[in-house]
């Protein structure tokens, strides 16, 4: 519920949106972990509208039918402004969910504050893991002759190698004193 909430947000922090439009963008940013359904979207917008995070409001539709537009409040923004900044553990640790809020991380709006979200991750990346252990010791590629479990970890030190690239050049850059 979390990140499809933090979706909501940002979505609507980009613009105002028709729940049709807002499903479809929300679908192809999470929808290939798990598909976002009408039964769990309309109703974390009804408790969203509820908290005063978004307002709705009928407007003009293209053909004579009005159509019901999302926006968000300032209330709403406030909260999205407070998840992009305090983001929980596993907000970091969880690829799926760590890709929900760096797409909306933008709205932050201060470098710095973005650069202590990305150097969370770094954090995370940084620290030696793997998806299986001899003893408590992580096991390498090579260690295995079968080459399903080669090529899932051959595939996963890759995408982290160019993570960790990507993160700490632009912590680099947002670090840097704007001119």
């Amino acid at each position: 519920m979390a990140m499809l909430e933090l979706a909501i947000l940002g979505f609507l922090r980009d613009r105002p949106l028709h729940g049709y439009d807002l499903r479809r963008r929300v679908a192809a940013l999470m929808g290939h972990v798990r598909p976002v359904a009408d039964g769990t979207l309309y109703p974390a917008i009804k408790r969203m509208a509820a908290a005063g995070w978004l307002i709705r409001k009928d407007e003009p539709g293209a053909a004579a039918a009005p159509r019901r537009v999302l926006y968000l409040t300032d209330e709403g923004r406030e909260e999205l402004e407070r998840r992009l900044r305090e983001p929980d553990e596993l907000d970091i640790s969880d690829e799926n969910r760590w890709f929900t809020l760096l797409a909306f991380l933008r709205h932050l709006g201060e470098p710095r504050a973005q650069a202590a979200v990305l150097r969370r991750r770094l954090a995370f990346l940084e620290e030696p893991t793997s998806f299986f252990y001899d003893g408590d010791r992580p096991m390498a590629a090579e260690e295995f002759g079968d080459p399903f479990r080669q090529g899932l970890l051959t595939i996963a030190h890759a995408t982290s190698q160019a993570e960790l690239t990507w993160l700490r050049t632009t912590i680099d850059a947002l670090d840097r004193p704007s001119a």
